[in-house]
């Protein structure tokens, strides 16, 4: 006897978040998935490996607890008066990506700009909370700006490099803040454009404009020049938003190798790419976090009713 299908409104069919992940083919790895972050895993703490370590495809012994790289608690920030973000608490995995997705204006890329104190420079703007990395509250008043935007370096949404050559694109910071040997720079130079994946594409004219290249190239020299100075998270602001589809899948791909030696923290309204590329989704809404969860989770089986509806396109 055949089972009973269940009933749909008859007005609409509409895609369910299981769908649209199956559309979505992750890329395939080599080592198990690492096991879910709790939301209230403290910094420096070890998430419970949970039931994931026994999943199908593991390997018999059980994976390395996850290890939170940075933390947002009761994060609040305000423009002047007006509030943007309302107690957001998230832990960010170590060498895993996290995507923060939601409708334009939610907060996303203010919360992003939080996590190196980028935001400093808006007048009148506060925080209230704290943002931790190793542990260390980023707001305190003994941490040191420069060096915190060292080890959290940013891509921003439209590539922007420097009217320099390829080579001084990715060498000028490192010579104007002496963060190397003057004879180390060439070889650091080199490192940052083969983790980018454009060394094989530029090596032979490495004093070309860098505002020469394509899109895409110009977009993974910016990411080049943040990886030069071996930051341990990097944040990214839509880096793919204004790329075609191949410059995308590159960037994709490279987002993907860079976290085994990265912490990952991206903004996206690319539902799928966030599918594609991340270990977890933090989904904000109105300055809140809905939720947040492994992307598996998010896209497959959402806690919320509102998640669903926004990444099957119901609405944003």
């Amino acid at each position: 006897m055949m089972a009973a299908k269940p009933t749909k409104p008859e007005e609409e069919e509409p895609v369910t978040a299981s769908q649209l992940a199956q559309k979505v083919p992750r890329p395939t790895a080599t080592t198990a998935r690492a096991p879910e972050v709790s939301v209230h895993a403290r910094s420096g703490e070890t998430a419970s490996p949970g039931s994931s370590a026994g999943a199908p495809g593991s390997s018999a012994s059980p994976a390395s607890p996850a290890v939170v790289r940075m933390e947002a608690r009761n994060l609040d920030f305000f423009y002047g008066p007006a509030q943007a973000l309302y107690q957001i608490s998230l832990p960010i995995e170590r060498n895993a990506v996290t995507a923060l997705i939601g409708p334009s204006g939610c907060g996303k890329s203010t919360f992003l700009r939080c996590l190196n104190r980028m935001n400093d420079i808006i007048p009148k703007s506060r925080v209230v909370g704290t943002v931790t990395l190793d542990g260390v509250d980023i707001y305190g008043g003994e941490v040191d700006v420069v060096d915190l935007r060292r080890r959290v370096g940013m891509v921003f949404q439209k590539s922007n490099p420097f009217p320099k050559s390829i080579y001084e694109n990715v060498a000028y910071r490192l010579r104007i803040n002496r963060i190397v040997r003057r004879s180390q720079i060439a070889e650091r130079v080199e490192k940052a454009l083969s983790e980018a994946a454009l060394w094989d594409e530029v090596k032979d004219r490495l004093d070309a404009p860098g505002m020469g290249l394509s899109g895409g190239q110009q977009q993974r020299l910016c990411i080049a020049r943040a990886l030069a100075i071996e930051p341990e998270v990097i944040l990214m602001d839509e880096p793919a938003s204004a790329l075609d589809p191949i410059a995308t899948q590159k960037v994709e791909d490279l987002i993907y190798q860079l976290k085994s030696s990265y912490t990952i923290v991206i903004v996206t309204h690319n539902m799928q790419q966030a599918a594609r590329v991340s270990d977890h989704t933090a989904f904000f809404m109105l300055g809140k976090l809905v939720e947040f969860d492994r992307t598996v989770k998010i896209f497959t089986n959402p806690g919320k009713a509102i998640t669903e509806d926004y990444i099957t396109g119901r609405f944003g």
